[in-house]
């Protein structure tokens, strides 16, 4: 018997909810007019198919190679994907796993199917985004909003004489112009972003969305013509096109990218004017000021050091994302040269903990604690107990499964053998395909369950510790190295779960607690590679990994 499953996506552009079940009700009745089983079901809701980066398409393409089913079965190939890439790899990986791939519009999908439907469905999505550009353009230029909406401003919902909705018709939002033409002033009187969003958040204002207030909501970016003091809407110039958004196609998420400025579109909308003439040159000449004492200080080689981390793709320094604040549990990042702070504090004002720490100190510490303090007697010895137990644990499970298994098997030879018999014989009847084809998928599974070996024990080097200190300290000795420093630095930061940094009772005193996965470092003490060439390898996923943590 077939088994078969259904899998539906809507996207949210053109579809409703109600889509999902619609189309699943259809594929049901499908399935059941051929007498095919129903596996289960996999969805994507309100999800563009221009990606794969779907939970409901990833988990189905997992069971696929996990052969939970031998059919996928949709309504139509542009519900699995709309991009021409993605449906052949879609095609090409159930292939590998032996599944097929059924629609209720195109029948059974082959190769033909991938390569017509696929460019059919790439060349829709072209011609739908250029429709919609058209669309806000003209909509632009008749002053009305291209998208999105921004601070300060209200949609205007009103009804044509067809009863159909009026859209990108705003008007000013009263309450949220005060806040803007006070930011405006505040800065243009000397106050920074960071101290304005502080206030506002201490004051209980809800800022865009109804979050909290940060420095970047209000500083943005003068380029892109991001942030509260660079939005041209409010002096009445409304401006479209001046980013283009691009789909990443290694994560599903989009980036922006600037456009030129011939193709930008620029429409005035004086009704929408908040801030008068003089208040935003005000803004404008402090603005550059700023700009030219921070490129004058430290800003330019933070920028260039910040390029030089974002085209290498890694950490820009040693604790990178690791650092947690033990107040709001928020993370700590670089606000000035070299010292580390809480985010949720210097950008936001949300959270009491002021405490800095230079960025030297704390890696010089946590290299520390790694070496002489996480890895103790008594810690390996309740590692090690820990894995040991989980490891007995499966191993009584799996005999048990094994000693229901093997009579199972022995049942399930012996109906096969009998109806084999049967047929010999002289009496096949239609239905015995079936039940042979039943028969011999539980023997697949129950030898396949039967061929797992036991996993081993792990075996201790009763100087584990001493050997972990050691690689610990070529590593460190191998982050002064540039030929080696990176690939240093990525095997210490494997041994790190997070550091968690507390404001102390004294005067600049900052407590760090540094976390690690203990079955992780005992792999790593146990591998047998040379410092600064790779990063720890896992023992294994089944069992549990015992944590440790420790003051630096």
């Amino acid at each position: 018997m077939t088994r078969v499953a259904l899998y539906a996506r809507y996207s949210s552009d053109n579809q409703r909810e109600a889509s999902i079940e619609d189309q699943l009700r259809l594929c049901r009745r499908h399935a059941e007019r051929h007498s095919w089983t129903i596996v289960d079901s996999y969805q994507d809701r309100a999800v563009s198919g221009a990606s794969l980066i779907r939970p409901g398409i990833q988990a189905l393409l997992g069971d696929a190679l996990r052969g939970r089913f031998d059919a996928v079965l949709a309504e139509a190939l542009d519900r699995i994907s709309r991009d021409q890439e993605d449906v052949a790899g879609v095609f090409k990986r159930m292939a590998f796993a032996g599944v097929k791939i059924i629609t209720l519009s195109e029948g059974e999908i082959g190769h033909l199917h991938v390569g017509l439907k696929g460019t059919m469905n790439a060349l829709f999505l072209k011609d739908l985004a250029d429709k919609t550009r058209r669309g806000l353009r003209g909509r632009v230029e008749a002053g009305k909003s291209g998208g999105g909406l921004c601070y300060g401003y209200a949609v205007v919902k009103q009804l044509d004489a067809a009863g159909e909705p009026i859209y990108g018709e705003r008007r000013i939002n009263d309450d949220e112009a005060r806040i803007v033409r006070r930011i405006y002033s505040e800065f243009a009187a000397g106050a920074s972003p960071r101290r304005i969003a502080v206030a506002l958040n201490d004051e209980g204002v809800p800022g865009p969305f109804g979050r909290t207030w940060g420095d970047t909501t209000i500083r943005g970016h003068v380029c892109r013509g991001t942030g509260i003091l660079n939005n041209e809407l409010y002096i009445g110039r409304l401006i479209w096109n001046r980013l283009r958004y691009v789909k990443d196609p290694s994560t599903g998420k989009r980036v922006s990218r600037s456009n030129p400025r011939d193709e930008w579109i620029t429409t005035e909308v004086p009704e929408l004017r908040i801030v008068d003439d003089d208040l935003w040159q005000a803004v404008r000449a402090r603005q550059a000021e700023l700009a030219t004492i921070f490129a004058a200080t430290t800003v330019g080689v933070r920028e260039a050091r910040a390029k030089r981390f974002n085209e290498a793709r890694r950490p820009a320094f040693l604790l990178s994302g690791l650092l947690t604040c033990g107040t709001c549990q928020g993370r700590y990042g670089i606000i000035l040269q070299d010292r580390y702070g809480c985010l949720n504090h210097h950008r936001r004002g949300t959270c009491d903990n002021n405490r800095t720490i230079r960025r030297p100190v704390i890696e010089q510490r946590a290299l520390a604690g790694l070496t002489e303090k996480l890895v103790s007697a008594d810690a390996v010895a309740e590692a090690v107990r820990a894995y040991h137990d989980e490891l007995n644990r499966q191993n009584r499970e799996r005999r048990a499964q094994t000693s229901a298994d093997r009579p199972a098997l022995a049942k399930v030879e012996r109906a096969i053998a009998s109806i084999i018999a049967a047929i010999e014989d002289g009496m096949y009847q239609p239905t015995m395909k079936a039940r042979m084809t039943e028969l011999e998928q539980q023997k697949a599974e129950f030898a396949a369950r039967l061929a797992v070996d036991e996993p081993k024990l792990l075996d201790v080097n009763p100087n584990i510790a001493e050997v972990y200190r050691r690689k610990v300290e070529r590593l460190t000795d191998a982050l002064v190295d540039p030929q080696t420093n990176q690939e240093a630095a990525t095997a210490i930061r494997s041994l790190i779960g997070d550091i968690v940094l507390t404001p102390g009772a004294k005067r600049g005193e900052v407590h760090a607690t540094l976390r690690g996965e203990l079955m992780s470092i005992l792999d790593f003490a146990a591998a047998r590679n040379t410092p600064g060439t790779s990063a720890p390898r896992t023992i294994t996923n089944a069992v549990a990994r015992p944590r440790n943590q420790i003051t630096a």
